[in-house]
């Protein structure tokens, strides 16, 4: 959702980094760059907040970021020494100039991330004291309300001392503040009055700091600063930040001094870029293989044993573990629908697979021996993060698969297993989905290893399968990429599509109607092929096209009943698209469109049939015009319920 971005440097700054070389401009440098780099998040306006001797300075527009450079070019700001950027996705007021970040009120400009959920009762507050409101957002209630507290501090503090810092002052204001908002947040704060500071806040909105040399930097995910540091440091729930140039100080909500952990950011400013390809969706298809090999990577101890990232669940707990509920959204539920078939063949124990944002509002029955299993690409999946709240307070243990470091569903699991797909900047998931699926057989097989459901010989068998599939699904990119990209654009000007699969070929003809609606804005099903003849073979009509994924063909009753389902749909007049395994000629009869994927075990197939259908739904968009990276009305990761 919302892209936040903050940096600070000192007057006179000496700065190591050679990312730019005006110094004077820096700062609205970094912002810009951020902002770009967060563009990926989804928003409909942007705006910077600048501070320097020159005072307060806010340049803000709708639409995209080329509006708001446009607007800076047209009136340049004055060199700054602190600055707070966003990316907006409209939540509270429309998509205007108006209503997009930062807000000013008085000497102080906000940049917010999150829904204030008690704004009224503040805006009640705010017009009764006589300020007047420029927009329909929350944020500029958050705003008003945080500087008539500093402006009321700050002169109760100045007359008892002259030379009381007014960043200190802004940091009680902002904790005062905070402690009566509802909601979720992440607030950035610059005052005219300390121009060498940030003053920030959290509380379940991402937020991360940058360690720079002689400066630092605030974002919503390190792609907001990666450009100019590799060193990043979590922020916590309820903490309170101030940031200078020189130096980060946070509070925890008692007010004490806390450390921030720090990580060594793995991938560099390169990995945000297209690299070559037309989209940086395409880039993250040819991603995949690596995806995947890199989430398998260091998963073996030197005994042979899988180990998982941060597991700080008693393996007593685990082996006592009696039901699993998957809870995610959208694309991450297919991935834990994949799950289920694994998990439950190999460790025989019932998984459940649950929409994140219906689990705590139904009476699921969760208790003690309930692993509860998230899965988010940001770990900032507001309805998965309050799911994993609820299964908590029921006595569940949690665990989370997860892309980034120090997000808050990681914080707060029990457990942790990390995908390593690197950043994932187009807003439909390819290389997240794959790498989800693939630290979910990771999950499985160590619960099976751990429960003795399997033999040390047979985990080894499925991890030396599951090494095999990067050159696999490399095998696709290279053998079937021009076929289906021509089938893309041969197909552009249809209207409605039908994906069908069985076992688990079902969640990945979900995830394969899904992309086309995400990407082309088309209509388009999947449906668990056995449900045909249960009505949705009524949507067949002459020249439909119905991609079909067929079971491999060791699997031999699957195999037959899928084929059934092609003749069905064909003798209807349905344009037949089937995804089969090399060698599988039985298909030949009945398919107008051949893709081939090589061969894999029955389990592991999705990590292969999907690649297709991601392929099929970026050419289809791209054959029509359409902007691959940001489909229309979506966000990267949703972070308001």
């Amino acid at each position: 959702m919302c892209g936040i971005v903050g940096h600070v440097r000192p007057l006179a700054p000496v700065i190591s980094s050679a990312a730019t070389p005006e110094v004077e401009g820096r700062t609205l440098c970094v912002l810009l760059d951020g902002l770009g780099r967060l563009e990926y998040r989804g928003y409909d306006s942007a705006g910077v907040a600048l501070v320097g001797p020159s005072g307060l300075q806010v340049a803000k527009a709708a639409g995209k970021l080329e509006n708001l450079r446009a607007a800076i070019a047209a009136e340049p700001p004055a060199p700054a020494t602190a600055g707070i950027g966003h990316t907006r996705w409209a939540t509270h007021g429309g998509p205007t100039t108006e209503n997009a970040h930062p807000h000013r009120a008085g000497s102080i400009a906000v940049v917010h991330n999150g829904i204030i959920e008690n704004f009224r009762a503040l805006r009640a507050e705010v017009e009764e004291a006589g300020r007047a409101l420029l927009s329909d957002t929350d944020t500029e209630i958050a705003a008003h309300i945080l500087d008539m507290d500093f402006t009321a501090r700050l002169a109760e503090a100045t007359a008892a001392d002259p030379s009381a810092d007014p960043a200190q002052v802004l940091v009680e204001s902002m904790r005062a503040v905070t402690e009566r908002l509802e909601g979720a947040f992440a607030l950035l704060a610059v005052t005219s009055l300390a121009p060498e500071a940030i003053v920030a806040a959290r509380r379940s909105s991402p937020l991360v700091i940058g360690l720079g040399d002689g400066e630092n930097f605030l974002g919503s995910d390190v792609a907001a600063f990666v450009a100019f540091t590799s060193r990043a440091a979590e922020v916590g729930d309820d903490q309170i930040l101030l940031l200078r140039p020189d130096s980060v100080t946070v509070w925890d909500k008692d007010g004490c001094i806390v450390e921030p952990k720090g990580w060594e950011v793995s991938w560099d400013a390169s990995a945000a870029v297209k690299g070559g390809y037309e989209t940086f969706m395409d880039k993250e298809i040819h991603d995949q293989p690596a995806a995947v090999a890199d989430t398998l990577l260091g998963r073996v101890d030197e005994r042979g044993e899988i180990q998982l990232d941060e597991m700080r669940i008693d393996p007593a707990v685990l082996r006592s573990v009696d039901k699993i509920i998957v809870v995610a959204c959208g694309t991450a539920a297919y991935a834990g629908h994949v799950a289920k078939y694994a998990i439950e063949h190999w460790c025989r124990v019932p998984v459940e697979i649950e929409l994140a944002h219906e689990f705590r509002y139904r009476d699921a029955v969760v208790s003690e021996k309930t692993l509860t299993v998230a899965i988010s690409q940001s770990g900032e999946t507001m309805d998965t993060i309050q799911a994993v709240r609820h299964a908590r307070e029921q006595g569940s243990k949690v665990l989370a698969i997860v892309n980034a470091y120090g997000s808050t569903i990681a914080r707060e699991a029990d457990a942790v297993l990390y995908t390593h797909a690197g950043p994932e900047v187009a807003v439909a998931s390819t290389k997240a989905f794959l790498a989800q699926i693939t630290a979910c057989y990771l999950l499985g097989l160590y619960l099976a290893q751990l429960r003795g459901n399997k033999w040390p010989e047979e985990v080894a068998d499925y991890l030396a399968k599951l090494g095999e599939m990067p050159d696999k699904v490399q095998w696709i990119l290279d053998e079937q990429q021009s076929v289906v990209r021509a089938l893309g654009a041969e197909l552009a000007d249809r209207s409605s599509f039908l994906f069908l699969g069985r076992h688990v070929g079902f969640p990945v003809a979900l995830e394969g109607a899904l992309k086309l609606k995400e990407l082309a804005y088309v209509h388009a099903e999947g449906f668990a092929a056995g449900e045909l003849k249960h009505g949705p073979i009524a949507l067949v009509e002459e020249g439909l096209p119905v991609f079909v994924i067929v079971p491999t063909p060791r699997r031999p009753i699957l195999h037959d009943k899928v084929l059934s389902n092609v003749q069905e749909i064909r003798a209807r007049g349905a344009r037949t698209i089937v995804v089969a395994e090399e060698g599988d000629d039985a298909v030949d009869a009945f398919a107008e469109h051949i893709i081939r994927i090589p061969a894999a075990p029955t389990l592991m197939a999705p990590l292969l049939t999907v690649v297709p259908l991601q392929i099929f739904a970026a050419a289809l968009a791209g054959a029509k015009g359409l902007d691959i990276d940001q489909p229309r009305n979506l966000a990267k990761s949703v972070t308001v319920e």
